[in-house]
């Protein structure tokens, strides 16, 4: 039997193991693979998400049981020193010696660190490893324990430093980045769109420092500062360098095999060194004379090995890579594809920058304007699948190219289906499966789901950027061959939330454990948990402090917990509207609890720093002074900002505010399965924003203009026009029938607009429903909205009036001190103006 041996066992690693476990005659192979790390290979491209939980299995690609499986021997803590090619052996850190008929060295990379003096001083971190992040985890605590305010820096704005710097946040300290280029991302993004990156960043409280060379690093063991230049200095705590990555080929360099000049193992189209038993992959791998940082391109390397030492000699690398990439950075979209940087002698470029919005959209197209030849989007990216499909795949685009990235208000229209994508298109790049596959899989072998698609293909599995539009292949695959196409809430339950709403409605099901016990099977999980808690809101009017067990983390506890563990407070201020007396123990509140306070954009005042122990105290003191809860933490009505309206402006047409406040007061504590705003303009000058909400209502003329499903976001709507010229009791009416209608048939976190874009029939088919009855149900919506207004309570109210409910905002189960080992850092210092 012949032997491999992968040193080697992150990403690309794992993934040679995968592939060439599932191939034909791979049991004719023994397969040997060691790992330095002392665990087995993890998930390295969503390492930031180990600052969450901490959870180390949970990043596991496959855990030590999968090796054992397909009797693939794992060695880990072991690292290899010398490669023998004379003997074809290799011989390890402990002095081992092993043979091999074929070798893989998936070594991967290193941090590349920088020759900073004061590099070595305590506090300076790599940022590549669980152990890395563990030891930086350690290190924060101690410094918020001296410090509760410390700071930290990332040397490197790339993507690896953006991460790091969210890892930053998740540690309590205060962030900034410091990057060498004038831009961040500087090799993905050009100038304007990096600027919008920066300003999103900044507005989530990311400090930001551009064309910042490092000289050295200051203090006395550990670290206390950068030095930029003699007067350019930041204090910060601790460093995490993030500065590019060099490939870990020593091993190559030991056995002369060929290297690049800058380093890298010279690799053909094979995945072949320079000695045809030796295969390279990966970012150890120099193909092109280019060292790939992406996982995609590592995968097929590891296809291509896998195939070629099973002897299949026609499956080669091909000459170009596509380097094309989406993330979400901090919760920021982000993606480039093609090419992103558009010379004036290849083609044009097409941009559409919204920086109130932190959008920034880019595309570059061929002289003769029929070809896509790539692109940046920040902010939104919802459109890079199809957009990389276009550009792939050389397909058509419209006459008026800005159609491919304007929002529909302003001229963007749907360009083309998923189905209209050739068979070839390589729809997941993780693990190059492409259209047809998908389909196959469905009209030849039988998957009758996504679940089972994702069975049978492994689409998705990867970084999981594909997966909106393998739903949509997979739904309209289904649709093709008349089949049902069900979209069910988790595999607890086969149902989707329209289905759901209905049986527990009509089977006056009290509870999530009945409705588990009806209509489920296991034991549940957290997606369909909040979903039966919406329902049962939806159906009753139940508080979340009914059913505290299923509710979502900030449901649970009444309030938006906040980056640094505290939680914000935010009562509800019907239409904006305030008296003096209330803003006076607003004030009062903030000061004795120490609370930052905002305004926010719905018109309410925002009261962000309390710790769970103090919440009750302070809701108290509201509730004492007439204020209730805003829900600013729920699935449920936000606000209903209004204008100044007739009583005070000289445009104003109707009273706006007195409105405001009536349908607010009408609609708090609502429960729907997204969150919900309005607005009320008293005139057409729109003061109020009514068209940017979930609906509005503007003053004109013989009463109000109706205006639904509008929302902000990344993806902002304007509402549509529903009905015009309405008096008050009317337009209350319609309303009471839209949202109970939205209620009853959205699905779980689908807001208005996009609710009303899947509507079969679209906006007219909502007149027909709500205006002309054409279900005969408008009786029925207008009576449950009713009851569920008649049935409204506040929840800060129960809470602290409720000894049982109020044990939830303890520390401990049995006292109510304090933990006094909790430090909570400020996410931001409040800079007051100099005086002048």
């Amino acid at each position: 039997m012949q032997k491999i041996i992968v040193i080697g066992n992150g990403m690309v690693g794992y993934k040679f193991c995968e592939k060439f476990v599932s191939k034909p005659n791979s049991d004719q192979f023994q397969v040997i693979v060691f790992g330095e790390e002392p665990r087995p290979a993890y998930d390295r491209v969503h390492l930031s998400e180990y600052f969450e939980n901490q959870d180390a299995e949970a990043l596991e690609m496959a855990p030590r049981s999968w090796y054992e499986e397909y009797n693939i021997e794992l060695i880990t803590g072991v690292r290899i020193t010398d490669i023998h090619r004379s003997t074809k052996t290799i011989t390890s850190s402990t002095d081992e010696s092993y043979t091999y008929d074929y070798l893989v060295l998936a070594t991967g990379s290193s941090p590349f660190v920088p020759n900073i003096k004061g590099v070595e001083k305590e506090g300076v971190f790599v940022y590549r490893t669980i152990e890395d992040l563990e030891g930086m985890l350690s290190y924060a605590a101690e410094l918020k324990l001296k410090n509760p305010n410390a700071k930290a820096a990332v040397l490197g704005g790339g993507l690896l430093g953006l991460e790091a710097g969210k890892a930053v946040m998740d540690m309590g300290l205060e962030p900034h980045i410091v990057e060498f280029a004038p831009k961040l991302m500087p090799r993905q993004l050009d100038a304007r769109s990096s600027q919008v990156l920066q300003l999103k960043l900044e507005s989530i409280g990311l400090n930001i420092h551009l064309s910042k060379a490092t000289n050295q690093i200051l203090g006395n063991g550990s670290i206390a500062a950068l030095e930029f230049g003699e007067d350019d200095v930041l204090d910060v705590e601790m460093l995490i360098i993030s500065a590019g990555i060099r490939p870990r080929d020593e091993l190559g360099k030991t056995c002369d095999l060929e290297m690049g000049t800058r380093g890298g193992i010279v690799v053909n189209n094979k995945m072949q060194t320079t000695d045809p038993s030796i295969y390279a992959i990966g970012e150890v791998a120099l193909y092109n004379q280019m060292i790939y940082g992406l996982v995609a391109p590592g995968y097929d390397m590891a296809e291509v090995a896998a195939n070629q030492i099973l002897g299949k000699e026609d499956f080669l690398m091909p000459s170009d890579i596509d380097m094309s990439t989406k993330l979400k950075l901090i919760g920021v979209d982000v993606a480039s594809f093609g090419e992103p940087f558009m010379p004036a002698s290849k083609g044009h470029s097409v941009i559409f920058e919204d920086k109130t919005k932190h959008l920034y959209k880019r595309i570059n197209v061929s002289h003769d304007g029929k070809s896509l030849l790539g692109g940046i989007l920040v902010g939104d990216a919802s459109d890079y699948n199809m957009l990389h499909q276009i550009y792939l795949n050389g397909m058509a685009i419209p006459e008026n190219p800005s159609e491919l990235i304007l929002p529909a208000s302003e001229g963007g229209k749907s360009f083309g289906s998923v189905m209209d994508l050739p068979d070839t298109a390589q729809v997941c790049s993780c693990e190059s499966v492409s259209k047809g596959a998908i389909c196959c899989s469905i009209t030849e072998n039988g998957s009758n789901n996504l679940g089972d698609v994702i069975k049978a293909t492994k689409a998705t599995t990867g970084c999981g950027g594909c997966k909106p539009m393998v739903v949509d292949l997979v739904n309209e695959t289904l649709k093709s061959l008349g089949r049902e196409v069900k979209e069910t809430i988790c595999e607890h339950f086969s149902f989707n939330r329209k289905e759901l709403y209905d049986l527990v409605k009509i089977n006056r099901v009290p509870n999530y454990q009945e409705a588990l016990n009806l209509f489920g099977e296991g034991h549940g999980c957290e997606v369909c948990k909040p979903v039966l808690a919406s329902i049962f809101a939806t159906i009753t009017m139940e508080t979340a402090n009914k059913q505290y067990e299923i509710q979502d983390t900030n449901d649970r506890f009444l309030a938006n917990i906040q980056r640094n563990g505290t939680y914000s407070v935010v009562p509800r201020i019907a239409g904006g509207e305030i008296t003096p007396d209330k803003l006076i123990v607003l004030g009062e509140v903030a000061k004795k609890y120490d609370l930052y306070t905002k305004i926010t954009g719905g018109q309410r005042i925002d009261l962000f720093g309390a710790q769970l122990h103090e919440l009750p105290l302070i809701w108290k003191e509201l509730i004492d002074a007439g204020f209730e809860s805003g829900h600013a933490y729920g699935k449920s009505l936000r606000t209903v900002k209004s204008c100044v309206g007739s009583t005070w402006c000289r445009y104003g047409m109707h009273e706006s505010v007195t409105f405001a406040i009536e349908i607010e007061n009408r609609y708090k504590g609502l429960r729907s399965p997204h969150k919900l705003k309005g607005g009320v303009s008293g005139c057409i000058r729109e003061c109020a924003e009514a068209r940017g909400k979930d609906f509005g209502l503007i003053a004109v003329d013989g009463g109000w203009n109706l205006y639904i499903c509008g929302n902000g976001g990344a993806t902002p709507k304007h509402a549509i026009l529903f009905a015009e010229h309405l008096d008050d009791e009317t337009a209350i009416k319609y309303l009471d029938r839209f949202l109970m209608y939205y209620i009853r048939t959205a699905g779980p976190l689908v807001r208005t607009a996009p609710w009303l874009e899947k509507l079969d029939g679209g906006i007219e088919y909502l007149k027909k429903v709500v205006i002309q009855d054409s279900l005969g149900i408008a009786e029925e919506l207008d009576k449950e909205m009713q009851s569920l207004v008649n049935k409204y309570e506040c929840e800060w109210k129960e809470a602290i009036e409720d000894p049982n409910m109020a044990k939830r905002f303890k520390h401990f189960v049995n006292t109510d001190d304090t933990d006094d080992n909790l430090v909570f850092v400020p996410m931001r210092e409040m800079k007051m103006p100099k005086a002048w």
